[in-house]
């Protein structure tokens, strides 16, 4: 079952208070972007953020769960997608502590 897209708009929604943030889409679900970091997907109405230390201390005892058959646990978040202020204090957490991407590189011609 595919992510439906007002789910999506509500999850970013709620994360309006980190910066920009952004989803994608990623093999038929989407990615979510925070000023340019990736830290979390959406699979299945469901939101998954990268698991890091910082936010295991935040949550405190976090549920695991990996996003699609095959994939790392990530943190599954749902009964506090309701608070905005505690889904954004997560994001800010996870992302200062995730590394800038790598520039990607030029195609040679």
């Amino acid at each position: 079952m595919a992510s439906d897209a007002a789910f999506i708009e509500f999850v970013v929604d709620q994360m309006s208070g980190v910066g920009e943030v952004t989803a994608k889409k990623m093999f038929g679900e989407y990615g979510l972007y925070a000023n340019g970091k990736f830290f979390a997907v959406i699979c299945d109405n469901k939101l998954f953020v990268k698991p890091t230390e910082t936010g295991r201390t935040f949550i405190g005892e976090p549920v695991e769960a990996p996003a699609y058959p095959g994939a790392k646990p990530s943190f599954l978040i749902e009964e506090q997608l309701e608070d905005r202020e505690w889904l954004a204090e997560l994001v800010n957490v996870t992302v200062a502590e995730l590394p800038m991407p790598k520039p990607k590189k030029k195609k040679k011609k």
